[in-house]
């Protein structure tokens, strides 16, 4: 059977898959992204459409029925896009079926659990009809555990910081024990950790124990977030040149760079994927990631900025143009990347976390200025402290985080830069230094090394 019975339900069921179309809508653009989590097929028109899909067996098939539309050039080099390489999709077949309904059948590598959905204009996007495949069955013990939080997301058991509900497949809980304050902290603020320490003592003693039997020291865990993938190229340079491409090129370095140094290193994404931002702040709290990067290259609407921009996590600080639209311009990256709303759940014991990020803020600002330091050596600062924006992926509450903003792809002279694997390289080692810089600087880390 294709996918879960639920999921085939949806997916004949006209009250949820079938919109109304005025007019003809006319076929824009055809993509196919690949990746080993999910290949997705991306069909841009300039209306909605109106469709319907059903499955087919022995062999595996997906059927996409599309109304009130007629074949063009355009749709016809769908087939020609699919890869040898997809793990989900042998090819794609597509006719006029009827004189006003297009048939287009996905013939399939192996079982899916399929998930078809429309998406509004949004940037320089017309109307989406997004054909997710994802795995019918998820690996769990997966050292990678993406796939399962894939679907974990995609069934709204993922919460805004990270963390996931009773339902879901995977389990990260709110009981991290966040590192020593590198600064006293106030007494009223203290008594409120030393009360959240305490009554994690039981679990930090359990694990420590676990540890102990094993050995006295692990590597240090890095978590590396390449911007945007997949969908969402994210900043576009005049010459074409890809963010995406860009800080997965540095991300890939950097992680090399740090396992030499002894660390054990993960990237949220490791090849051109859509990535919701709740996941990949999941991901690093799975791992459960000791530092956190996000690796940016930003632009703004005129090409005059430049220089690297080094960001902490900030609520309602960013009172600067820029850092404004820098916030929705990455904020946005799930609308842009093709992913729907899954509900709006937020964190729970929300108190409590707040305490545990004032205590993990002034991590990230440390490691913050250690990153500037080493960044100030091969390129301008944007400005010469660490900035505060309320980007969701730094939002994870006990892992201290910094989002990197490399340079400006929209001004040609940076662009030239990211464009050079000498610049690249440089950045990753930029990274790399600046968080050696903080673990030389914090005892409970350095002892781990």
């Amino acid at each position: 059977m294709l996918g879960s019975v639920s999921t085939l339900l949806l997916s004949v069921s006209p009250a949820r898959h079938l919109l109304a179309a005025e007019a003809s809508s006319q076929f824009v653009a055809v993509r196919v992204w690949p990746a080993s989590v999910y290949t997705r097929i991306t069909i841009e028109t300039t209306l909605p459409l109106k469709y319907s899909s059903f499955p087919l067996n022995n062999p595996e098939r997906l059927v996409i029925d599309i109304g009130n539309a007629k074949l063009n050039e355009v749709l016809k080099t769908l087939p020609a896009k699919v890869l040898d390489r997809d793990p989900y999709l042998k090819q794609i077949r597509i006719s006029q079926y009827t004189p006003d309904l297009i048939r287009i059948v996905l013939d399939l590598k192996t079982l899916v659990d399929p998930q078809i959905f429309t998406l509004s204009p949004v940037e320089n996007f017309k109307n989406r009809l997004v054909i997710d495949l994802y795995p019918a069955v998820v690996n769990t013990v997966d050292d990678d555990p993406l796939m399962t939080l894939l679907q974990d997301y995609r069934h709204g058991d993922i919460l805004s910081d990270g963390t996931t509900t009773p339902n879901a497949r995977t389990n990260i809980p709110n009981n991290r024990v966040p590192l020593p304050d590198p600064e006293p902290l106030t007494d009223e603020l203290g008594d409120k950790i030393k009360d959240i320490l305490k009554q994690q003592k039981d679990t930090e003693k359990t694990n420590e124990k676990q540890s102990n039997k094993q050995s006295k020291k692990r590597k240090i865990i890095v978590v590396l977030d390449p911007g945007h993938g997949g969908e969402d190229p994210g900043a576009v340079g005049s010459s074409g040149l890809y963010e995406k491409d860009v800080v997965l090129a540095i991300a890939r370095d950097c992680k090399k760079k740090l396992e030499s140094n002894g660390y054990l290193v993960y990237l949220t994404r490791s090849e051109d994927v859509s990535i919701p931002l709740v996941v990949r702040v999941a991901k690093a709290r799975e791992h459960q990631a000791d530092i956190f990067i996000s690796i940016h290259a930003d632009s703004f609407y005129t090409p005059i900025p430049r220089g690297t921009g080094i960001f902490m996590r900030g609520i309602n600080q960013a009172s600067d143009e820029m850092v404004r639209y820098l916030e929705k311009t990455q904020n946005n990256a799930d609308a842009i990347g093709g992913f729907q709303r899954v509900g709006n759940k937020k964190m729970m014991d929300t108190s409590k976390l707040n305490l545990m990020q004032t205590q993990t803020n002034k991590h990230s600002l440390k490691l913050g200025k250690a990153l500037l330091q080493q960044f100030s050596k091969i390129n301008k600062m944007h400005k010469h402290y660490v900035e505060r924006a309320n980007y969701i992926v730094l939002s994870a509450p006990d892992i201290p985080s910094i989002l990197v903003e490399t340079a400006f792809i929209s001004n040609p002279e940076e662009e030239k830069l990211l464009a050079s694997s000498s610049f690249r390289s440089k950045c990753a080692q930029a990274i790399a230094d600046g968080i050696q810089t903080y673990v030389n600087q914090t005892p409970a880390l350095k002892k781990l090394t």
